[in-house]
């Protein structure tokens, strides 16, 4: 995890060689997946491929850039539970207590570090396809919406209880 100048987060999720067998011999190249976020509620991926690896993850970075997303956070965590789905990877995101930290691995703890949330419970369900898996951990978090977006779509005044 490596902070840029402008204070977002970028963390390598995955990186491949790939070989092209031709007549001369195999010329490889490099795809990079990249998640960024700025640590308070936003994030993106990006996919880049290039002959060096430098060059794909500066390109995964780019497109992770512009793709940026907000995410509807509720004290450090998510505001419920919700499942994402992407191809045959599903991905179980489930708000946790203060104090639980993240519990979960490999590319939905890149996006659950990037985003900001501090506590959540995870589990990858179906693939451990890294492409699939991240992918489906973000339509998660695009499904999630907030009190007041629910309220303002339903028409309805939030009221805060307090017992």
């Amino acid at each position: 995890m490596e902070q840029n100048d402008l204070g977002l987060i970028e963390k390598v999720v995955y990186l491949n060689r790939v070989a092209k067998v031709v007549k001369g011999g195999r010329n490889f190249s490099f795809a990079a997946l990249v998640v960024v976020g700025d640590g308070n509620g936003k994030v993106g991926f990006g996919h880049g491929k290039a002959n060096q690896v430098p060059d794909a993850i500066r390109k995964a970075t780019d497109r992770a850039k512009k793709d940026m997303f907000d995410v509807a956070l509720l004290e450090g965590t998510l505001p419920y539970e919700v499942i994402g789905h992407y191809g045959a990877g599903r991905v179980m995101l489930k708000p946790a207590s203060e104090g639980t930290g993240i519990i979960a691995g490999g590319p939905v703890r890149a996006v659950m570090e990037a985003v900001g949330v501090r506590d959540i419970l995870t589990k990858a369900i179906g693939t451990n396809n890294p492409y699939n898996v991240l992918k489906a951990t973000i339509a998660g978090l695009q499904s999630l919406r907030s009190a007041e977006e629910v309220g303002r779509l339903r028409g309805k005044q939030l009221q805060i209880s307090r017992k």
